[in-house]
């Protein structure tokens, strides 16, 4: 088990995400919630818009309850951002690489056409 104190950053996983704050698990033993009004100094619309489930992060400890093993949380001011990059999943669609394989000719002449069409303008 982590001891874990106030103004600590540390590292823990987002386990969910709901309209009022962002839920982390820290390790087996503590949990934390950072809070919509911890996230940002602006005005929050989407809280999925800064992290995603299952991200790991690093997040600021701002109160620790020992005997609930909650801890309140937060990443305003912090770089909270272990991955520059937001790992974000490529949703497969129904048709895959159909799609390309039936425009791709029709693409490939649209252009072959706006090629040939300037060669004729400019002479």
């Amino acid at each position: 088990m982590t001891d874990f104190n106030v103004d600590d950053i540390v590292v823990g996983t987002v386990t969910g995400i709901q309209k009022y704050g962002i839920f982390v698990s820290l390790d087996n033993d503590y949990s934390g919630l950072i809070h919509i009004s911890e996230v940002s100094d602006g005005f929050v619309s989407n809280l999925n818009d800064y992290v995603e489930e299952g991200e790991k992060i690093k997040v600021k400890i701002i109160e620790k309850s020992n005997s609930s093993h909650h801890l309140k949380l937060s990443i305003k001011g912090i770089d909270y951002r272990i991955s520059k990059h937001k790992n974000r999943k490529i949703k497969e669609t129904e048709k895959g690489f159909n799609t390309l394989h039936e425009k791709l000719p029709l693409w490939i002449d649209k252009k072959l056409n706006e090629i040939s069409e300037k060669r004729v303008i400019n002479g």
